[in-house]
């Protein structure tokens, strides 16, 4: 059962990866107010999905990956616009044209990391999770996995400027403590790695 109160949506700009839409909605007194919502979504899409009770769909894929011969976890550290500086990341990526999740994990690890699919944990990976709901309806599954091959850089973007890394606990203990810039659910994942290790996968 829907929990919706947005009554109207109204696009202001879209773009190929995000737009942003005004969402005309009633708070919990019944007063109409405006809120503006970032999303990866197509206006179609959004609407049909607050309106006519569409299920929502995965934009994105997060991978908390395990490099089995070293038994280290698998981090990138990407150049990010909105911040104009380097951020620790996990391997991620948008899903296109519907792809499953294990084809959109397969081809993000490839092209950020140069590294292979070996085996996705079901049982440990969030189907849907939002890092930020207050901002936008981006919906992600954190996917634990194991991988395999040679760190490289020549599968990525032209616009992609990562460098992928593989950390050890005690590296991961290291890190946690210096002063940079780090995505939450990178965080998240190197706190856990840091204290349980491979255990995590």
């Amino acid at each position: 059962m829907s929990n919706g109160r947005i009554k109207k949506l109204n696009p202001l700009a879209e773009t190929k990866f995000l737009s942003l839409y005004d969402a005309v909605y009633n708070n919990k007194k019944g007063n109409e107010k405006h809120w503006v919502i970032a999303s990866r979504k197509n206006y179609t899409t959004l609407s049909e999905q607050f309106f006519q009770g569409k299920e929502e769909g995965i934009d994105a894929v997060i991978l908390a990956a395990l490099h089995k011969e070293t038994n280290c976890l698998v981090l990138i550290r990407q150049f990010r616009i909105p911040l104009n500086d380097y951020v620790y990341e996990l391997p991620a990526g948008l899903i296109d044209n519907n792809e499953s999740i294990e084809i959109a994990v397969r081809r993000e690890l490839m092209e950020e990391t140069g590294l292979s699919l070996l085996d996705i944990n079901y049982d440990k990976s969030a189907k849907k999770v939002y890092a930020s709901a207050g901002m936008t309806d981006e919906c992600a599954s954190i996917v634990y996995c194991t991988c395999e091959g040679v760190l490289s850089d020549k599968y990525l973007e032209d616009d992609e400027d990562i460098e992928a890394t593989l950390v050890t606990k005690q590296k991961a203990k290291e890190l946690l403590k210096q002063d940079v810039k780090m995505d939450m659910r990178a965080y998240l994942v190197l706190q856990s790695f840091a204290n349980f290790g491979a255990d995590i996968f």
